[in-house]
Order: structure tokens, then C-alpha cells, then sequence
């Protein structure tokens, strides 16, 4: 199989979402190629591997369409860090690329009625290896954890960037969901 790169992953990928098909669609084609991508020496010449302390990961843009669309990003997991529950108001495609990562999954309990206020129950968790991928509707809520001693490193693929997707966070114990913006390289 000839080497595959970012360029005609990308190009793969706007051929996929031209004409909005349903996202299930979008899903099942986009994560072989995501995959593949995950694999290539391309992605792996383009990782920087930075890490913001702050926020326990980096997030490395690698391509995004001037309406903030199709975002293709790799981000590094601090050693024993992650994130708390979130959703991404997208689709979203991930594969591991570099070491282990937990991905909890999450069912809000409560109406939503009340601003600021979120339920969470915890439904499952996973470890993701290298090359392994998840599929991530708009409306799935999960957290990730960097379990090992060494940075980890994740293949993202977004049907928008997230950081314009109205995306939220979840504090399980305080019972609250505030907006979410990460800080992106």
C-alpha cells in the first residue's frame, strides 16, 4: 500500500463530508482512513509532542478548513493526566498514535433545564492502544486519561473544531457544565 499523508487525507476527507451526509455515514467512512493516517510516517514527521502543563495536554492543529471546519489535530497527554467529561458538539474520530489511553464514557441524568447544573453517570470506560480508534457522535460525553509514565499521543478528526462548537465540560462531583475552550498550537 503506497504511503498516505495528511495532504490526501485531507482531500479524502472533504470528499466525504461534501454534501452534509448523516454523520453515522461520515463515521464509518472517515475511521479507516483515520487510521491509515494514524500509521503513516507523514502524521508521525508532523507531531511536535508539546504539552501544555496547564491544561495536561496539547493540541497541535494540523489542518482546519477556513470556516473551522473538518479539523485534523494531534493532541499530547501528559503522563497521568486527561481531561474531565466533555462532549464536542461534532463528530469526531480518534486514534491512538503513541502509548495508552482511557476513555470513560458518560450519560447526562438530569433535564438540563436548570443553566450550570449537569448529572453525570459513568456508562463505561475503554484503554485505547495505538491504532485503535473511537467514533464520537455530537451528543457522546466521555473523559480521557493518560494511564503511563510517558506523553501519549491521539490522532483527532472533527467535523468542526472544537473550540467553535458551543462544546461544554462537566464537573461530576460539583454537578456543573460550563463552556469549554481549549488552548490549541
Amino acid at each position: 500500500m503506497p504511503p498516505y499523508t495528511l495532504p490526501q487525507f485531507v482531500a479524502d476527507l472533504r470528499g466525504i463530508a461534501a454534501g452534509e451526509p448523516p454523520v453515522r455515514d461520515i463515521l464509518v467512512r472517515v475511521k479507516p482512513l483515520a487510521q491509515r493516517l494514524a500509521a503513516s510516517a507523514d502524521l508521525r514527521a508532523r507531531l511536535s509532542g508539546a504539552c501544555d502543563p496547564q491544561q495536561g495536554f496539547g493540541f497541535q492543529v494540523l489542518h482546519e478548513e477556513p470556516d473551522h471546519t473538518l479539523a485534523v489535530a494531534a493532541l499530547s497527554w501528559l503522563p497521568g493526566r486527561g481531561t474531565p467529561p466533555h462532549d464536542h458538539g461534532t463528530w469526531g474520530i480518534v486514534v491512538g498514535v503513541e502509548g495508552d489511553e482511557i476513555n470513560a464514557f458518560w450519560q447526562r441524568v438530569d433535564d438540563g433545564r436548570t443553566p450550570g447544573h449537569a448529572e453525570l453517570r459513568k456508562l463505561s470506560e475503554k484503554t485505547f492502544r495505538p491504532g485503535e480508534a473511537i467514533a464520537l457522535t455530537p451528543d457522546i460525553i466521555h473523559s480521557v486519561h493518560n494511564p503511563s509514565d510517558r506523553v501519549s499521543v491521539s490522532l483527532h478528526v472533527y467535523g468542526k473544531n472544537i473550540n467553535f462548537t458551543g462544546r461544554s465540560r462537566f464537573d461530576v462531583e460539583q454537578r456543573t457544565v460550563t463552556p469549554w475552550i481549549v488552548t490549541q498550537s
